[in-house]
């Protein structure tokens, strides 16, 4: 648990109730000793008024916390009842005792439903509990995010402690409502509800300080590039997905870590981008700071990878995939530009067998169809092969010879007419081995 955060969040939460509790006047709510009962405070009776400053006076956070405990089992329904576990609560937090601090927390919530500052420390300690892998972490995020909406929905109701300053209270919400987003947005990430942790976890990074939060920044990250693999149509998380992870591998709590998530980041980058160019300037970007995010640019369509690739270079010289890919993807004037100066020309390329009959052998000539045993030419012959002729199939063709006739682009295939294939090797003859001379 970040003591450290929840210290700083607290501390200015319950620095109203906790003033020197011999300064009452300076606390709307603070006592006020029967002579003085004329003031705004509550008023309670001597012995009374006497336990609650005893104890609220005491420096010591666990002598004070002794004596608020005593105060509290021997007045229960005191209307000092919720400053009392506020100031005890912070007594806990202070003492590094976590488990009595979510104790009176609780007791808190219980004594004033809706309380800001309990909601925030069990919204927080419930997730940092969960990602610390809890036993019980699927309950504990189920509280955190319970704790969180009730923290969210009640904080433009939170009024300003009295003694605040303008400046500490909006500081003091800017973190509680990082801390109710993160807990509502790490549990949608586990549920699977990838635009709800966005949204709540973006709202979390945000927040003052939270930007240096690993705990908060890679779950964005995860959130952002959404189900496994990344959709690169889902271009804005793509890129948000990079530089979340970029900033996350900046803010590791380990060299190891770090080295990983940077790697991650760059493959989410290249994916969105179609390359490595620019990755070590959005890098730097990411070391260098928070934000903005640098304007990346999306990897080329298919179709304008077609169109570059039939334009920059003679058809006749492209090598089987490239026609493939342009035929399938590309404008239909890319299309007519590469079919046209290969149509009726004959060529010799390379092949598996996938099927094959007397009069067409299909064949897999690309290596991506060759991998997936899927036919991209169908090669036509008239007259038919010889039986022995036929090719088997899954057997490599070492070439095989056609003219482009047709083609359909989606699925693809294009067929060949004059169809030639190696002739079949006729076997070798056995040697003759011829008997001595007799003697």
């Amino acid at each position: 648990m970040k003591t450290i955060l929840v210290t700083v969040v607290l501390g200015l939460a319950a620095a109203a109730a906790a003033q020197n509790a011999a300064q009452p006047a300076q606390q709307p709510a603070a006592p006020q000793a029967p002579a003085q009962g004329q003031a705004s405070g509550p008023t309670l009776k001597p012995e009374e008024y006497n336990a609650y400053v005893g104890a609220t006076q005491q420096k010591d956070p666990a002598t004070q916390a002794s004596g608020l405990e005593a105060f509290l089992v021997q007045y229960p329904n005191s209307q000092m009842k919720i400053t009392a576990l506020l100031i005890l609560m912070q007594d806990y937090q202070q003492l590094g005792n976590q488990a009595k601090t979510v104790e009176t927390a609780i007791k808190l919530l219980a004594a004033d439903p809706g309380n800001e500052r309990a909601l925030f420390l069990l919204a927080y300690v419930d997730r940092t509990k969960a990602q610390g892998n809890d036993p019980n972490a699927k309950q504990d995020l189920a509280d955190a995010k319970k704790y969180g909406q009730m923290g969210l929905d009640g904080l433009p109701k939170f009024a300003k402690p009295e003694g605040m300053s303008d400046a500490d209270f909006q500081k003091m919400k800017d973190q509680m409502t990082g801390v109710f987003n993160a807990a509502i947005g790490l549990a949608a990430l586990t549920e699977g509800d990838y635009e709800g942790a966005r949204k709540a976890l973006r709202a979390a990074a945000d927040s003052t300080d939270f930007q240096k939060d690993f705990s908060i920044i890679y779950p964005l990250a995860l959130a952002y590039a959404g189900p496994k693999p990344p959709d690169p149509k889902l271009t804005p998380e793509l890129v948000n997905a990079a530089w979340f992870s970029a900033r996350a591998s900046v803010v590791a709590p380990n060299p190891q870590y770090q080295a990983q998530i940077e790697k991650y980041a760059k493959t989410l980058y290249m994916k969105y981008h179609g390359g490595d160019d620019g990755w070590n300037e959005f890098l730097a970007a990411a070391k260098a700071g928070p934000g903005p995010i640098p304007a990346v640019k999306p990897a080329p369509t298919p179709a304008e990878q077609a169109h570059t690739m039939a334009t920059s270079g003679d058809p006749t010289q492209m090598d089987f995939a490239q026609w493939e890919f342009i035929l399938s993807n590309g404008a239909q004037a890319d299309q007519d530009l590469v079919w046209n100066a290969i149509k009726g020309k004959g060529v010799k390329l390379q092949g598996t067998v996938i099927k094959a009959t007397a009069t067409e052998v299909d064949i897999a000539a690309s290596l991506d169809d060759i991998d997936a045993k899927q036919a991209d030419i169908a090669l036509m012959f008239d007259p038919p092969l010889k039986k022995l002729e036929i090719p088997k199939e899954s057997s490599a063709l070492e070439y095989f010879i056609g003219v482009p006739a047709s083609y359909t682009p989606n699925p693809f295939m294009m067929t060949m007419e004059k169809g030639e294939l190696p002739k079949p090797k006729t076997p070798a003859k056995p040697p003759v081995h011829k008997k001595p001379a007799s003697q």
